[in-house]
């Protein structure tokens, strides 16, 4: 009888636990769906680390996917850091999309959206700048979504991701519902930015302007993906 009594526990747990996966999986689904942006890791950290090395300058990127859209969602697998000065700058500007855009499609990549931090850490407002670059990127993908970095939450103890999202409707950038952006792992992802930017692994990533300045140097960032990719690696504990 105790035996039958253990079974049949066992079974409801599995039971119940199914049941609870199914509908996390229907919940996540549904939500996509409704044209949420899932950000990875990867993209949050390159992202993070490009604000934390030129912390007096404003500074922008590309947001990239290696997916297409499903039902309207957004999925930001990777992000190009641009510039760290003269962001107005249009030349360098159209350069730099150029030649990501080339890059896109020998890698199996999109564009899907745009980056910026502001110089001033209580600004997380899109500039004209930032719309002017946005609107670009809408022309080829029109669900195209700006996420702006608020640096009065990049500190060590935040606990949700500083970022502050903008779509377009009806020809208009307008703030997105901040339940729409999701990160998955985010205590995960959060310490592994945190201690990138510890240990000096800030220091290899290349934004497009340092490129310029010496073309030696891989704004494509393959070094610091290894890296990420290695702390989050489920050997070491992570994601």
């Amino acid at each position: 009888m105790l035996a039958l009594s253990k079974t049949l526990r066992i079974d409801r747990f599995d039971t119940l636990r199914g049941s609870i996966i199914y509908f996390l999986t229907l919940y996540l689904a549904t939500v996509l769906s409704m044209g949420e942006v899932e950000l990875s890791c990867r993209a949050y950290v390159k992202m993070y680390l490009h604000a934390c090395l030129f912390p007096r300058c404003s500074v922008n990127g590309l947001l990239l996917s290696s997916s297409g859209s499903a039902g309207g969602a957004v999925c930001v697998t990777d992000c190009v850091p641009l510039l760290h000065s003269h962001l107005p700058l249009a030349p360098i500007t159209q350069l730099a999309l150029t030649q990501v855009d080339v890059w896109c499609s020998q890698t199996q990549q999109r564009i899907v959206g745009y980056y910026q931090a502001n110089a001033c850490a209580s600004d997380s407002s899109p500039t004209p700048c930032a719309l002017k670059i946005a609107d670009k990127i809408t022309e080829q993908f029109e669900s195209a979504v700006v996420l702006m970095l608020d640096g009065s939450k990049m500190t060590p103890d935040y606990r949700v991701p500083p970022i502050v999202m903008y779509e377009r409707k009806d020809s208009r950038w307008t703030l997105k519902d901040k339940h729409t952006i999701m990160l998955r792992q985010w205590e995960e992802t959060r310490a592994i930015a945190g201690q990138m930017l510890e240990s000096g692994d800030h220091l290899l990533l290349v934004d497009f302007d340092s490129h310029l300045d010496d073309i030696t140097k891989d704004w494509t960032n393959q070094k610091l993906n290894a890296k990420i990719e290695e702390l989050s690696s489920p050997v070491n504990g992570n994601i």
